[in-house]
């Protein structure tokens, strides 16, 4: 270790000024996220503003294909952003656990696309949430990546938001880190309140999982913040460690997680992941530290994330049914062919509570068969004859299927391609898939085994899929 990493090291990550509760302007924080009343589930929300003195990141030399990369600091910038809570209203009930979500902006606003997938597991395992705004695009605004209008707070509610400056994304990294660093900090300005923390985890999905990349290979040594990393859905690369305002410094195109890195991470992919994100060219081995599930009959985004999840309170099956729509979101998504309605947040509820478990008690979670991928033709997902992958993390979805749910197979605009497919199978195969109304119930219970005990699929959510399944029969020809 250099005298420079060494004393990078040991130097303590700021802890910005705190403000809040914030209140005015629209009265309620704006951010892509569930809608239903958090006292329902017995949880509170609140929102701070967050300020102080931020330093981007620079490198030696170009970054290293291995992702053990060096960091130092370099320039710094003033800045003013904003954090929403989720938290148990009562004290009891949580579990000293926080997961911390870098909000995603490739939609040109801020989203919490792993609150939305996860959330009915934290509320009922009393997790306690905090949503850090860390991109400029979210705060002052610069487009969506992904064609959609562009929504930056400092324009949805002027009032309320207009104070926050957010000085270009070199400085983002140490903003998640200051807001980490908060949160772990007892004393009166802690968001968090009277609730003791013990243990935090940053997860980021598509845009935001290649940021935690950079983070977990770049600034998680100096910083040392989390106690564990979420991945969800990344490409082969990463993003870049510096960029405007400071020199741009970017990733390699193939970036793994470090061999070295310092706490357990969980990596979860979809098909759309490994093809369309180009994932398969940077897959790697699972190691000491690390664990990557891949995951059958997904799409990087789908009908949970968009339509189903934003008021699931958990104990509806409607969760678990098959959703067949092109336009989830009429008017904004409006696809060629019915979008994705496969397992994927179930997995991910999954593989956090799997993580969660690695983080205290030092237990790894199991090791996933990977995707069957062939380059033959292009590269593709190999599938079975109902048109399902092979290989994977296997669910009901994909072993007692009722449709071909694919991660590919979208035309059109970005948006629609990242959401994948649903083909309903036709009635002659389901007929002869399920020659009674007790076949198909029976087939997702037996598919349900393997995955329960393996630990993909978690028992509350098995429940749900098979209540789901029995109202399915009364619709599947026999």
């Amino acid at each position: 270790m250099t005298a420079m990493m060494a004393s990078v090291a040991m130097a303590q990550v700021p802890i910005p000024t705190v403000e809040g509760p914030v209140t005015g302007g629209a009265g309620v924080p704006f951010v892509a996220s569930t809608t239903f009343d958090l006292a329902e589930v017995g949880y509170t929300q609140a929102e701070y503003f967050l300020s102080g003195t931020a330093s981007a990141y620079g490198s030696d030399g170009p970054l290293s294909p291995d992702g053990a990369w060096v960091a130092e600091p370099a320039g710094t910038a003033e800045y003013k952003t904003r954090i929403i809570v989720y938290r148990p209203a009562k004290r009891r009930k949580f579990n000293g656990t926080v997961i911390v979500e870098w909000f995603n902006v490739s939609g040109g606003l801020d989203a919490a696309p792993d609150w939305i997938m996860m959330h009915t597991e934290l509320i009922r395992r009393g997790y306690a949430y905090v949503g850090v705004s860390v991109q400029r695009v979210g705060i002052e605004g610069g487009g969506s990546i992904v064609g959609l209008p562009s929504l930056p707070l400092k324009e949805v509610d002027p009032v309320r938001y207009g104070s926050l400056h957010h000085p270009g994304d070199a400085f983002s990294y140490d903003m998640f880190s200051q807001a980490g660093q908060l949160i772990r900090t007892p004393g009166g300005d802690n968001p968090l309140g009277d609730l003791k923390v013990q243990r935090l985890l940053a997860v980021g999905e598509s845009q935001s999982a290649f940021r935690m990349v950079t983070y977990a290979n770049a600034i998680d040594p100096l910083a040392r913040v989390y106690d564990g990393f979420f991945v969800h859905s990344r490409g082969a690369g990463a993003a870049p460690l510096s960029e405007a305002p400071e020199p741009l410094i970017p990733a390699p195109a193939s970036s793994p997680i470090r061999d070295d890195v310092r706490v357990p991470v969980m990596v979860l992919q979809t098909e759309t992941d490994l093809i369309f994100l180009r994932y398969f060219f940077g897959r790697q081995p699972d190691g000491e530290n690390l664990r990557v599930w891949e995951v059958a009959g997904t799409a990087h985004a789908d009908t949970y994330t968009v339509a189903v999840g934003m008021t699931d309170l958990g104990k509806s099956p409607d969760a678990a049914a098959i959703l067949v729509t092109a336009a989830p979101l009429p008017g904004i998504i409006e696809c060629q062919v019915p979008i994705n309605s496969g397992p994927q947040h179930f997995v991910v509820k999954a593989a956090l509570d799997a993580l969660h478990r690695w983080v205290r008690k030092g237990k790894p979670p199991p090791s996933a068969p990977q995707l069957e991928v062939t380059t033959e033709g292009g590269l593709r997902i190999e599938r079975d004859e109902y048109g399902n992958a092979l290989g994977g993390i296997r669910t009901p979805y994909v072993d007692a299927p009722i449709a071909a749910l694919s991660g590919s197979g979208q035309t059109g605009s970005i948006l629609c391609l990242l959401f994948g497919t649903t083909v309903p199978l036709d009635a002659d195969t389901l007929a002869m898939l399920y020659p009674t109304r007790k076949s198909y119930p029976a087939a997702v219970r037996k598919a349900l085994k393997p995955a329960v005990k393996g630990g993909f699929i978690l028992e509350k959510d098995a429940k749900l899929i098979k209540k789901a399944a029995a109202t399915a029969a009364t619709e599947v020809p026999n």
